[in-house]
């Protein structure tokens, strides 16, 4: 089995809330970014020994939060010694608005792996966009790049939608299915 981490920072709880979907599809660990933008005691060796990285941060002003930030740029001493490249990686976001510019986020999560020369790993789900679908369908806010989910701003991380935690845990499964065929 992959050693995977999931790696985010969370704001309200609804990116946390994702993070778990995400880690509990991929078996993987959670790592949390603080509200000062650090990561715990370890962190940084957890994440040099895992096989695949998951990035997770709010979508915060059409762009990763300020911690989530912090956390990239202290990741330019892993860069440097190039302790992340040919891991898998793949992320994830949440923002009140239905788009909320979180492509722009998930493009902010693929550069900083693309800089560390990971391996990106896209959402691989069809989209739920039929006369039919239903807002809590699976992958209905139709994003290929990562996961993402949508809570309104008036709603706590308990109101989440299934279907967008669904989404989240087939993300992760997906991304632990891609980081065993690379370790094997």
């Amino acid at each position: 089995m992959a050693d995977i981490v999931v790696v985010y920072h969370s704001g309200y709880g609804h990116t946390q809330r994702m993070a778990q979907a995400v880690a509990d599809g991929a078996s993987a660990e959670l790592l949390a970014i603080d509200a000062d933008g650090n990561l715990p005691a370890g962190g940084w060796e957890q994440l040099a020994a895992a096989d695949a990285i998951i990035f997770g941060s709010p979508t915060y002003m059409g762009s990763v939060s300020w911690q989530f930030k912090k956390f990239a740029d202290a990741s330019s001493k892993a860069w440097f010694a190039q302790d992340w490249k040919d891991k898998i990686a793949a992320g994830f976001t949440n923002s009140a608005g239905m788009n909320g510019d979180k492509l722009a986020t998930l493009q902010t999560l693929f550069t900083l792996a693309m800089q560390h020369g990971m391996i990106w790993v896209s959402q691989g789900l069809m989209p739920s966009n039929t006369k039919a679908a239903q807002r809590n369908d699976v992958n209905y806010l139709v994003s290929y790049s990562g996961a993402i989910a949508q809570s309104p701003s008036d709603a706590g991380a308990q109101d989440m939608l299934p279907g967008d935690l669904e989404t989240a845990r087939l993300f992760g499964a997906r991304v632990a299915e891609v980081a065993q065929r690379f370790k094997g």
